[in-house]
């Protein structure tokens, strides 16, 4: 019988260099895909989770390398387990929130209503209940900034500070492939932009930019993978929604909000 860890994370191998993590057992809307980059030098892991369970006891037969953790952003479902890795690293406009371990700005206040018992089909471990939920601080031992590249050894990753979800959303574009690891971004679902933390003037400024940008796949923060059509499709309509007249410029606050 699995142990719980083996339990409640899943793994998909998408090619030799790249696996695909998921919290099967947490509700779909929310669940976040975790990347791991293998490299010849060093490995990223992009996004760790929730943080219920030990992600990096279930990743340590695929850890041989130096790892740096990185968090997209601060959200409790991206950045719950970045405590767990020994280098971990986030953008500047969110370090504070992960040093801190601000649960308001990972969103997983009780007020906020973000975490909810029913969206744990199955319990990571005897007991848990979502009352007790909290971001572990940590502090960041890398900040990351606009223009940063991360070099793997066999491959180098470019960060792109693209907020407007949140003021410290990044992704990782790699030129050469024009793959774009893109968290909470871009995804071929609804984008959220109207919590607290998101401005959908800027969200359509990081469009506008990823308009120009060529890319050929995305390994998006949620949901499916998708390429090129895709992509231009979910930047023209989001583009053109939220530029439609007597659409809002700021972002509408509720008090009824799901993430």
């Amino acid at each position: 019988m699995l142990d719980p860890i083996h339990q409640w994370f899943s793994t998909q191998r998408i090619t030799d260099s790249l696996y695909l993590i998921t919290e099967p057992h947490y509700y779909w809307f929310n669940r976040a895909n975790l990347w791991l980059i293998k490299g010849r030098d060093r490995d990223l892991l992009i996004d760790t989770g929730l943080g219920v369970l030990s992600l990096r006891s279930y990743l340590a037969g695929l850890l041989d390398k130096p790892l740096l953790a990185i968090a997209s952003h601060i959200h409790f479902d991206h950045a719950g387990g970045m405590h767990e890795f020994d280098q971990r690293a986030i953008h500047a406009a969110e370090a504070s929130a992960l040093r801190m371990g601000d649960d308001y700005e990972a969103l997983c206040t009780p007020q906020q209503g973000w975490v909810r018992q029913e969206d744990f089909h199955q319990l990571p471990y005897e007991g848990f209940t979502v009352e007790t939920y909290t971001l572990r601080a940590c502090e960041p031992t890398q900040i990351l900034n606009e223009g940063d590249v991360l070099d793997l050894g066999d491959r180098a990753l470019e960060v792109l500070h693209l907020p407007g979800h949140s003021p410290g959303c990044i992704a990782l574009y790699d030129p050469k492939t024009q793959e774009l690891f893109s968290g909470d971004v871009i995804y071929d679902g609804e984008l959220l932009d109207e919590l607290h933390c998101s401005h959908i003037p800027t969200y359509l400024n990081t469009y506008d930019r990823l308009s120009q940008l060529p890319v050929e796949t995305v390994y998006p923060g949620h949901y499916r993978i998708f390429g090129k059509a895709d992509y231009r499709q979910i930047v023209d309509d989001y583009r053109r929604s939220r530029r439609s007249p007597g659409c809002p410029s700021e972002p509408i606050k509720s008090q009824n909000d799901r993430a």
